[in-house]
């Protein structure tokens, strides 16, 4: 629940900024929240054809390697939040920009209401599709359907209320505190996805656990526990892990995150160069 809550809340939110920034600067413009109305109802009608496509897939390998098709899913929902993240590390001061000069174009007459829609409908498209790839990923790490359901209405309603809120004014956090913290929230939760494909893909008998029960830490704290359950979900937590497993956790940690890190720290440099 916890982990889908997360991911849900990071990607509505996201979609929330582009709506209220493109509301923002196109304010005082008749029948923007229209064509804005429209954008978002589109974008979520192709998040969900992108889900019906997806639950065919899953639906086709029952049986078959279902193993692999796990292992598949979680390996490409890191890639997809890594990308996500270091993506947003270099470049989400330049999407508000962009943002608000189509907001303004539309509002001195310069592009028509239509671009609303289309800025709007590819947001919404975007972040609708990851939260499907990053659920499947969850639901493959052995989440329930309940809880998963539970956790992306939790995310929705506070993405939502927090962009409301951003727009009106009323929240005076800076942006990108938010978008650092979920961040590397979501980087942990990749790293637990990577656990989690490492060990399906040994059960298929693809890689080799290296060593299996690097250690067994279940005196401590067992995964069938609540607060097992929950570290195993946030940050891949796992009682008894091979050594190939830790090596996933790692990899997955060391790279994105070093990705980040020297991403964030180019586009500071490029953005104080260009203002010298």
């Amino acid at each position: 629940m916890l982990a889908t809550a997360i991911i849900v809340y990071r990607e509505v939110l996201e979609a929330a900024l582009v709506v209220s920034i493109v509301l923002a600067a196109a304010k005082g413009v008749a029948g923007r929240g229209r064509w804005v109305a429209i954008g978002i109802a589109l974008g979520i009608g192709g998040a969900c054809g992108v889900a019906a496509f997806a639950g065919a897939i899953a639906t086709a390998f029952q049986g078959r390697g279902q193993e692999l098709l796990n292992a598949a899913i979680l390996l490409t929902a890191v890639a997809m939040l890594g990308w996500h993240n270091v993506w947003m590390s270099s470049h989400g001061k330049d999407l508000a920009a962009k943002m608000k000069a189509v907001g303004h174009d539309v509002a001195v007459g310069d592009k028509p209401l239509t671009a609303l829609m289309v800025v709007v409908t590819m947001a919404v498209l975007r972040e609708g599709s990851e939260v499907v790839l990053f659920g499947y990923g969850i639901y493959a790490g052995g989440a329930g359907a309940e809880a998963m359901l539970l956790g992306g209405l939790v995310g929705l309603a506070l993405g939502g209320a927090t962009g409301v809120l951003l727009y009106k004014g009323l929240l005076r956090v800076p942006t990108r505190h938010l978008f650092t913290v979920t961040g590397w929230m979501v980087l942990l939760l990749a790293a637990g996805m990577a656990t989690d494909a490492a060990g399906f893909l040994t059960q298929a008998g693809i890689l080799s656990p290296i060593r299996a029960g690097l250690w067994n830490t279940s005196w401590l704290l067992t995964e069938h526990s609540m607060p097992g359950r929950l570290l195993h979900i946030l940050v891949g937590y796992t009682q008894s892990p091979s050594a190939l497993q830790v090596l996933f956790w790692l990899a997955t940690l060391t790279v994105i995150g070093g990705l980040m890190r020297v991403t964030g720290r180019t586009a500071v440099r490029r953005k104080e160069a260009a203002g010298d």
